[in-house]
């Protein structure tokens, strides 16, 4: 079955597209993105899986909408689509701002959910309050980050892809920067800005969710610090972590295959 739509919201529409059927699994992309993003997911998981990719309000082709505001509805946006396409028992997978996304909906509504699994993001975690033998490596990280982001930059490297994708997988690369286009630069910077802020919850509520949930990290992310995915596991009852060497922040679109094995024996388990 593939089909695409449009979720009618009380202030916009999101665009969907479904492929697949089977267990549910639902995408959720980062602010490099849209439905688009995931088309190495949607080739991969449709033989065994009913996919949803969706665009979060205000990304192409979605309706615009203020980028100030948007973040605030996205998890009422995913549960809004869960109930249009009567989806039960789903996975979530959450690439960076989709973490935002799927956390809070986890949070809110654990009991709808067969697991998450969360790629180089905590969504509303705040990284700055991990404790533990991990905030050394990420103080480390934090300190260089910087200089490494100010040298992708003058290079005309996207940091959401990275230098090593740029370098080995200049089509990916160009692909990747041709979807994040699609939306409005300065929508982008005011998601970003809203996102930051509201990454403020603290790491202990994964206590409380009892679900299965991954953390998926890329050892040279510049945007997140792989070393924070084990320490947010460890936080959660049936938390798990898997570091990707030689992948920066996308590793679902700069590593699809060992992306797509990691996630798929991670459901296979749960």
């Amino acid at each position: 079955m593939n089909r695409s739509g449009y979720l009618k919201r009380p202030d916009c529409r999101i665009y969907y597209e479904i492929a697949g059927e089977g267990p549910a699994i639902v995408f959720a992309h980062g602010l490099g993105g849209n439905q688009m993003s995931w088309w190495q997911q949607l080739a991969h998981f449709p033989a065994r899986h009913t996919c949803v990719a969706f665009a979060h309000r205000g990304f192409t082709p979605s309706s615009p909408v203020p980028g100030a505001t948007a973040p605030d509805a996205y998890a009422d946006d995913l549960a809004a689509l869960l109930g249009e396409l009567k989806l039960r028992d789903v996975r979530l997978v959450a690439q960076s701002m989709g973490g935002w996304t799927c956390m809070e909906y986890a949070l809110r509504n654990p009991g709808t959910l067969r697991s998450l699994v969360m790629a180089s993001t905590s969504g509303t975690l705040d990284v700055r309050q991990l404790q533990g033998t991990a905030k050394l490596e990420i103080d480390a990280w934090r300190a260089q980050v910087p200089k490494t982001m100010a040298d992708l930059e003058a290079r005309g490297i996207m940091a959401a892809y990275g230098e090593r994708m740029a370098r080995e997988q200049p089509a990916a690369a160009a692909l990747y920067r041709q979807i994040s286009q699609l939306t409005p630069a300065d929508f982008k910077a005011e998601v970003r800005g809203k996102i930051f802020k509201m990454r403020n919850r603290p790491p202990a509520l994964l206590a409380d969710l009892k679900l299965p949930v991954l953390f998926l990290t890329g050892d040279e992310d510049c945007i997140f610090p792989a070393a924070a995915g084990p320490a947010f596991a460890a936080l959660a009852p049936r938390g798990r972590a898997q570091r990707v060497p030689k992948a920066g922040h996308s590793v679902y679109f700069e590593r699809p295959a060992e992306f797509n094995r990691i996630v798929e024996e991670f459901h296979s388990a749960t």
